[in-house]
């Protein structure tokens, strides 16, 4: 074993002279045994840590979107939400997300992804998840993009649990090739995303106890509300729908 570590060890070393691997977020050569972020940066990525909070604000975010549309009598139970890190604008760190979905840096995704993964699969709120579905992409931007960030974030998770929940990209689809959301008010990004998913005929031969939507950033929660809206269509309130993102962007 301590040959296949050492020969792996002189084959990235000589890899890093030719083409040296950098800190996502600050830029600075890696060392040997560091990956896609130096053990500085890694030492300050601003973890929200709702994986110890049974409530929290990105789940109440998600909630207040959710009751805003309960009609009378009807009932929702308490949806959970998890994101690794905080997101802005201004901070080094928001550099991971773009690498992963525009510049196909999809290893630092699975490494980031891994993270949340051990953390979602260690938390009573989570530990049961037993289906993971990714937010998909429209087929002309998947096209364009090569890949769906969200299909990698959903498999590196989906690895770290003891059960692998089956990651299912054959139940929801996007029908509305949506504008992007960055600069707009949380209305406009409801308005945005209305119709913009529907259910795919595979969704009536599931039956799955706990979904996880998984996604790269939550922002207004619009997307994922609007995913989760979808699958209650097909899927009861005994069936508990979870959504849990890369980054999330708070007040």
């Amino acid at each position: 074993m301590w040959r296949e570590i050492d020969l792996k060890d002189i084959g990235t070393a000589l890899l890093d002279i030719a083409m040296p691997r950098l800190c996502v977020v600050c830029g600075r050569e890696l060392l040997l045994r560091e990956r896609h972020i130096c053990t500085e940066c890694l030492a300050g990525l601003p973890l929200t840590r709702f994986w110890n909070q049974s409530r929290n604000p990105m789940a109440d975010r998600l909630n207040g979107l959710i009751q805003a549309v309960l009609g009378e009598g009807e009932f929702e139970p308490y949806a959970n939400a998890c994101a690794l890190f905080y997101y802005g604008t201004a901070s080094p760190y928001a550099h991971i997300t773009p690498q992963l979905k525009y510049y196909h840096n999809v290893d630092m995704g699975r490494f980031f992804a891994a993270m949340l993964g051990r953390r979602l699969c260690s938390c009573p709120e989570f530990e049961d998840v037993d289906m993971i579905i990714p937010v998909p992409l429209h087929p002309l931007r998947r096209w364009k993009r090569g890949y769906n960030q969200s299909d990698i974030i959903a498999a590196a998770i989906a690895e770290t649990y003891p059960r692998h929940p089956e990651v299912r990209t054959d139940i929801l689809r996007r029908v509305r090739n949506t504008r992007s959301q960055t600069s707009m008010s949380g209305e406009g990004k409801a308005d945005n995303m209305a119709a913009a998913f529907a259910l795919r005929r595979r969704a009536r031969e599931a039956f799955p106890r706990h979904i996880l939507i998984v996604d790269d950033v939550m922002t207004s929660g619009s997307t994922l509300f609007a995913c989760r809206k979808i699958l209650r269509q097909s899927f009861g309130p005994e069936v508990r729908i979870s959504v849990a993102t890369l980054a999330f962007v708070g007040n």
